[in-house]
């Protein structure tokens, strides 16, 4: 097997994020020769055509250009996905003919309330149609942010939650590797 690296973006811009310290838990629980880096997506301004494209995006733009695949952690805000990750993919389509993002696969993480952003998640899958990701569909990871399952600073602290990243990151790394 190659060495593969995928890209995590956070929806989630709060220093003790469960999205983000789940996607350090993937970053954790990968297979070997996958390395899987956290994109900073807190200094985006909102997508707007009428400006110049800042530094920031671009450094967006290059990480996610040169990665295999992307990790995407999704809060769920008013049951749908926040607006950091929407605008961070919304600078990314920006690109001529999607090219940072055609065609590469996809998985997608949740920590929020009861459901664990499973309505999110879905809305974010719709707008991953339009962006021509391949998403993996199984093994799904959703969970309930409020419990002992993270730790105050957003960590993951519960093996089960751990193990189901593990195969979250197994599967993903399969998946790139059947597409590539």
């Amino acid at each position: 097997m190659g060495n593969l690296t995928f890209v995590g973006i956070s929806g989630s811009l709060r220093k003790a994020s469960r999205n983000t310290g789940l996607l350090r838990c993937c970053a954790a629980h990968l297979p070997q020769n996958v390395s899987l880096e956290i994109a900073d997506i807190s200094a985006l301004p909102f997508y707007n055509a009428d400006i110049e494209k800042p530094a920031v995006v671009q450094r967006l733009i290059d990480q996610v250009s040169a990665a295999d695949g992307l990790v995407l952690a999704c809060p769920e805000y008013n049951y749908s996905l926040a607006p950091a990750l929407k605008n961070a993919l919304d600078w990314l389509s920006r690109e001529p003919d999607l090219a940072p993002l055609t065609g590469k696969t996809a998985c997608i993480v949740g920590a929020g309330g009861g459901m664990g952003t499973s309505r999110a998640q879905y809305h974010l899958r719709q707008v991953c149609v339009y962006l021509n990701l391949h998403v993996l569909n199984k093994p799904e990871l959703f969970s309930n942010a409020f419990t002992p399952a993270f730790a105050d600073n957003g960590d993951v602290q519960d093996e089960g939650l751990a193990s189901q990243a593990t195969a979250l990151m197994q599967a993903m790394t399969d998946w790139t590797l059947r597409l590539k």
